[in-house]
Parts: C-alpha cells; structure tokens; sequence
C-alpha cells in the first residue's frame, strides 16, 4: 500500500504530542523542583517490539538509551493490561540510579501490547551513601537503590510492596512518592492518547504509519551520513580525572564513513575506573545518537528528523567491554551519565568538524557540573535533597557566536530559579550571573560560563561532580579555548577553599558553595 507523504506528517506530529503530553503531565503532577521546575525527565513511545517510535524534545540522554530499558522490562514481564514496570539499574538499560523509568504496555484489540509508553525521570535522592545519590563512590552499591525490572502496577493496582522498598531507602519518601505516581499518571495519560488514535484511524493504520515514520527517519539519516566525505577521521579528548587517584582518562575515537553508513569505534579508550565516571554501554549510544540527529538537523533539506529507531540503523557502536564507554557491574556510574556523555559528544563532534568543518561549533562546557546538596532543615528538622546540573556556555561556529549560560548537548533541562530553592530548601542563593570573559576568543566569540553561588543555612552534607576544571574547552579553525570551571568552598569565616572537579564533603551552616562553570571553545582566528 502506498504512503501518503501528508498523512506521514500528521501521525508523526500526533505521536509527539502525545509523548510531550506525557511530559506536561509528569512535570504538573510531580513533588520535586528538580522534576517541576527544571523538567529532568523525558517521554517516549515504543511500538509492540520495544522499537523507539517517537519522543518528546526532553533530555537527550534519557531518551538515546531508554529504548534498551524498555527492551529490558519486556524482557523480563509479559506485560497485562494495566501492567506498569519499574527500573532504574544502570545494566539492564538505564543510565544512572537516580532515573527511575516507567513502562507501560498499550493493549487494544489482542492479548499482546501493541505499543508501549515509557517515561524517566530524575530523583532528587535513591539513597546511597550521599543525599541526591550523586557522590564521589566507588561501585554502584554506595551510590543507591539498584531497581531490576519489577512489577510496579499489576492490573492497574499498585504493588505496595516494591512501593514500600523504595521509600524505605531514600531520604525524602513523601517528595520520592509524589514524583512516583507523577510518572505513573504521565504513562496512563500515554495509554490513553495511543487508544485513542487506534480509535480514529484504526489499529492496523496507526501500526503501519509507526513503521513508515522508523524507515522514514532511516532514509533521512542516511542521506545525513551520505553527506559526510567518506574516510577515518580520528579524535581524542580526556576526562580530568575519576575524583580519586586518576590522571585524564583518555576518550579515542576512529569514525569511520562510507556511503551511507557511519562506524564508531573507540578502541584505545580508558579501561573503567574506580570512579563514578563509567558508562553503561546505553549512554554512549544515547551521546553517538544525539551528535548523528543533531547533524542531520543541520541540513536543510532534512527537517525535523523523528527521532527513533530508524534513525540510529545507519550507525554502528563499538566500545571495548570493560572500558570507560562499556563499563560493567559493579563499577560506579553517576557521573558517566552526566559528565562522561558530554565528553563523547565533544569527541564525536571533534571527529566530524574535521569531516564537516563548516557544520561543526567549538566544544561547549563539556560539563553539567553536577551538585547535590543534603541534610536535615534546622527549622523543620525534616530531610531534604537538592540537585541541579548548572549551564555553561556553548561553542561558536563558523556562523555564530556562542551562547552564554545555557545548557548544552546531553542536558536540555532549565535551571531552578531561585525562589523555589530558596521556597524549597534550607538554601540562599547568593550570586547568579554570567562568568564574563570565560568564553573563547575568536571570529566568533565562545559563550560565558556561569557563577552560582548557594550559601547553607543548615548544616549539609555537599557533592559535586564536574568536569573542565583542568582541560579546558576545545576550539576550532584557530580559535582560543573556552576557561576551565572552578569550585570553591567560602567557610563561614571567610577563608576561601579551592575545591576539586568530584568531591563529597561536610559543611557547616553559614558555608557558601561557589561553583564557575566553563565557558565555551571560540571558533576562527580574529580578524586584526
């Protein structure tokens, strides 16, 4: 049967919304800042083989490796209707403890789900030896609750059972629970936009369009590869270290192209480390994914590209087992989510500005510097958790300048504004401003960094995980590189402490917790 071009259209807009209507519900039902103000969460459809269907614009690390979580709960459930499962564990799919994903089979007129609907979603807190989960630790058993897929709704009921588990390990169950059945009622509203659209057009319709939209995003992308000059283009960044006894932790990169395929080998990366900087095999694919959609996107001739499992058919995916990008158990992972994701994007990126120099900026920040922030209120005396990833600048390309204080790459969620820290927690922001001058020079000038400054008004326990705080930002076709990142610890007295890159400690009230992050590469030589 012949695809109708126009009607390809209006079901690949239908099946986003009905994903970014997941995600309006998720961050109007949920507890925590972290979910309602700066919507660290993301949405997604799946058809009846946990095939990526269609997303919402949410976090691009979430929703690159959610497919193998997916794939994982099918796995281990045969999913009934009204059946909801439950996981965070970094092995069978997810990215770092602090996501909890949802999913959810769609059942229309069979016995087998016809689609499923899934959401994630980041807490504040999934226990651990650090409030937020997001310490400097050395295997994933001290960073939190590891989740396996299980049985989290069964026929619509909720397991009090795995409900109890999970509250009972984190510090903040009231918040935990409301950002829980949030994500719960973002799946239900999924069902029931799907149901709906087999209700209009049909069911076999609404499957073969799904399938239409995947080869259409597979042709889109290939002809996005077909553009990139055929050859082995090489590239190598480091991380500044693994917050122990590390030096840089090289990242190596050989991409390959030829025709209309694309393959990555990275072959000579660091071996996984005892800090919390691995990644599950799925945040790299989720970082390769993210720089091959957003080429693609730079094409005029190929707008708004779906983003799903069409499009990653044309790209191949090695990373040594055991190594930085294909950690495995038990090793420590809450900053390769993070922090080590960025890193592939600037070597993923690096490789392709020199395939595609007129298409490709300078390194952005390279960093979501990380910081978590932990205690009980001295007013209240109730546990609280607060988590924020802090913008920096993004790079310059050949046509722009950067942009100053925004987030970058892997992260696409908002700052939390001040008042609702400081509504929220025992917390006074004291500074939030621009870094001047700590973006790159050049024809086209890297965007500023940020300063935010959080003073504790109780006594706290602090985690901080970042990244560019010794390599700096890289540049392009003669540019200047963008400024490292600083921490800083100002102690009640005053005395100024220089913190390093990933660290864990106490601190007292009255402490001030200053955190600069990078600026961006510049791109260009200036003109005289």
């Amino acid at each position: 049967m012949k695809t109708d071009p126009v009607k390809l259209q209006i079901f690949k807009s239908l099946l986003q919304e009905a994903a970014d209507e997941m995600g309006v519900t998720l961050r109007r039902s949920a507890f925590s800042p972290n979910i309602k103000e700066r919507c660290d969460f993301s949405c997604a459809i799946f058809d009846a083989h946990a095939g990526l269907v269609a997303q919402a614009a949410h976090i691009p690390v979430h929703l690159g490796s959610m497919p193998r979580s997916v794939s994982s709960a099918v796995r281990f459930h045969q999913f009934q209707k009204g059946d909801v499962v439950i996981l965070n564990d970094p092995f069978h799919g997810g990215t770092h403890l602090p996501d909890l994903t949802m999913v959810e089979g769609v059942f229309l007129d069979d016995d087998e789900p016809a689609f499923y609907v899934a959401n994630r979603a980041h807490h504040a807190d999934i226990g651990g030896t650090s409030p937020g989960s997001m310490g400097l630790c050395e295997n994933i058993h001290q960073e939190g609750l590891i989740i396996p897929p299980v049985v989290f709704c069964e026929s619509d009921a909720v397991n009090t059972d795995v409900l109890d588990l999970i509250l009972a390990n984190v510090r903040t169950p009231a918040e935990r629970k409301g950002d829980i059945f949030a994500q719960l009622s973002a799946g239900r509203r999924g069902v029931l936009r799907i149901r709906e659209l087999a209700q209009r057009f049909g069911q076999e319709e609404l499957a073969r369009y799904c399938k239409e939209l995947v080869s259409y995003s597979e042709r889109m992308m290939r002809t996005a590869v077909s553009r990139i000059p055929d050859g082995t283009y090489a590239f190598e960044d480091c991380l500044d270290d693994d917050g122990f006894d590390s030096g840089p932790l090289r990242i190596a990169l050989k991409l390959h192209i030829s025709g209309n395929g694309a393959q990555l080998s990275f072959e000579g990366t660091a071996a996984q480390t005892r800090g919390p900087v691995n990644c599950p095999f799925a945040v790299t694919v989720s970082a390769v994914f993210y720089c091959f959609m957003a080429l693609a996107d730079s094409f005029d001739d190929i707008p708004d590209l779906p983003a799903n499992a069409g499009a990653l058919r044309p790209i191949r995916i090695d990373a040594p087992v055991g190594s930085l990008l294909n950690a495995v158990y038990p090793s420590a992972v809450s900053a390769g989510n993070v922090e080590t994701s960025q890193r592939i994007v600037d070597v993923v990126l690096g490789a392709l500005a020199q395939a595609l120099p007129e298409k490709i900026p300078a390194a952005s920040a390279g960093t979501m510097s990380n910081l978590a922030i932990g205690g009980a209120d001295l007013n209240t005396g109730r546990n609280f958790t607060y988590y924020e990833t802090i913008a920096g600048g993004s790079g310059a390309s050949r046509g722009a300048h950067g942009v100053s204080g925004v987030h970058t790459h892997m992260t696409n969620t908002l700052n939390t504004p001040v008042e609702a820290i400081e509504q929220a927690y025992p917390l006074r922001v004291r500074s939030y401003k621009i870094r001047r001058n700590s973006g790159g020079k050049g024809r086209r000038r890297g965007g500023d960094g940020l300063v935010r400054e959080i003073e504790l008004l109780s006594d706290c326990h602090v985690s901080i995980l970042s990244e560019r705080r010794a390599g700096a930002p890289y540049a392009l076709a003669g540019g200047s590189p963008g400024k490292p990142g600083r921490n800083t610890l100002i102690k009640p007295d005053g005395k100024k402490v220089k913190l390093p890159g990933k660290t864990s400690f106490d601190a007292p009230a009255g402490s001030i917790i200053r955190i600069e992050t990078p600026g961006a590469g510049g791109y260009g030589r200036k003109r005289k």
